[in-house]
């Protein structure tokens, strides 16, 4: 039997869309929307649930929407490895993007200043992307890959210190709907910028030289001489300044 006051979080007038709600063994809250029509229960509900995977029920005529919403509970469980590792990173790390990460959300964009990488958690599939701007980081992630524990979590080992995300340019962190991804390589700067930012800034420079898509010029901050561009993103700001 379902409790309407504590299960139940909404029902329409027409007694077609509702709205059943769960709490995780770990006290996490979680909605199911169930839209039943005109072949119900015959056929089942229309289920949606904030889940990173498929969520499908297995029904029968006979069966009721107690028997969804317990399928429901055992399907929050089957996931909450998944979860805790999630809140792990979000509650331990600097995550840039998404801003406020639905319960599916699988991926997570995080501030990386001075790192040190020790252990990752194996109890899910971690995949991480790497630009040329830090392959540093690649390198230490491939070396430190033989020490992986099942028992660990995704945080272990890995050392935050400062780190500023706004850009070292126009010191905002969102410019039209960009965020900062270009970053100076020296370990003593990591100073971020906008692509769009630093493209103009260097351009203004003097000592700076391009060939093609590829600026070759100082960090603003440590006048580091680098290079920067040759991917897609960069050829998007040139565009745009140009």
């Amino acid at each position: 039997i379902i409790d309407s006051k504590r299960e139940v979080a909404y029902v329409d007038a027409g007694l077609t869309t509702i709205k059943l709600k769960a709490e995780d063994s770990c006290g996490r809250q979680h909605l199911i929307t169930l839209k039943l029509n005109a072949k119900y229960p015959t056929e089942p509900p229309d289920c949606a649930v904030d889940f990173p995977v498929q969520f499908a029920i297995s029904w029968m005529p006979q069966d009721s929407l107690v028997d969804i919403h317990n399928q429901f509970l055992a399907a929050l469980e089957s996931l909450k490895e998944f979860w805790d590792t999630m809140d792990d990173i979000d509650g331990k790390t600097w995550v840039l993007e998404p801003e406020n990460p639905a319960r599916c959300a699988t991926s997570r964009r995080i501030a990386i200043g001075t790192t040190r990488l020790e252990g990752m958690s194996s109890r899910s599939e971690l995949g991480m992307l790497f630009s040329p701007l830090v392959n540093s980081l690649n390198k230490c992630l491939n070396s430190r890959a033989g020490v992986w524990h099942s028992e660990l979590s995704v945080y272990v080992g890995m050392c935050f210190q400062d780190f500023t995300k706004d850009c070292g340019i126009c010191y905002a962190y969102r410019l039209n709907g960009t965020t900062p991804d270009q970053v100076c390589d020296e370990p003593r700067c990591g100073q971020p910028f906008h692509q769009a930012c630093l493209y103009e800034w260097l351009q203004g420079l003097p000592s700076s030289r391009q060939s093609f898509n590829v600026i070759f010029g100082e960090c603003p901050y440590c006048n580091k001489v680098r290079q920067y561009g040759g991917n897609g993103s960069w050829d998007e700001a040139v565009r745009l300044l140009c």
